[in-house]
């Protein structure tokens, strides 16, 4: 019963069968989501975040798990982006990119990250660019 209504909810926020097909292959569990508790709640968070149907299409593509994260645990990072210095256009720019940054809970790698830009040299403004322009920095890990 509730595979149908969520496939059609996938179509009504603008995917196509074939990326529906797609985020059901590498998410099935989300047939299982609440549309009401979860899914919806996501949709309209992404879109207050200024995030047009693209990009959130595009999110959801990259990342299908994003529709099974905390709004609880997404809020902070986004707000730390904030602090970093990004503007509005950066962030939703930064998350349709890299949707799983949404999906991280510890923040260590992420500050490391920052402090390693900033060691080189740049200045806020500088990093702020830099993780919105190739926002996969943020998921970089030293070995």
């Amino acid at each position: 019963e509730q595979l149908k209504p969520t496939v059609q909810w996938l179509r009504d926020v603008g995917m196509d069968d074939s990326q529906v097909k797609k985020v059901i292959m590498k998410f099935p569990a989300l047939l299982e989501s609440s549309q009401e508790k979860h899914l919806t709640p996501m949709l309209l968070w992404l879109q207050d975040l200024g995030m047009d149907v693209p990009q959130i299409t595009q999110a959801i593509a990259k990342f299908p798990h994003l529709l099974g994260c905390s709004l609880s645990n997404c809020k902070p990072t986004v707000q730390w982006l904030k602090d970093l210095g990004m503007d509005g256009s950066q962030v939703k720019k930064t998350i349709a990119a890299h949707p799983k940054l949404l999906s991280f809970k510890s923040k260590i790698h992420l500050i490391r990250t920052v402090k390693r830009l900033r060691d080189t040299g740049m200045d806020d403004s500088q990093v702020a660019k830099s993780i919105a322009n190739f926002p996969s920095l943020l998921s970089y890990r030293e070995t």
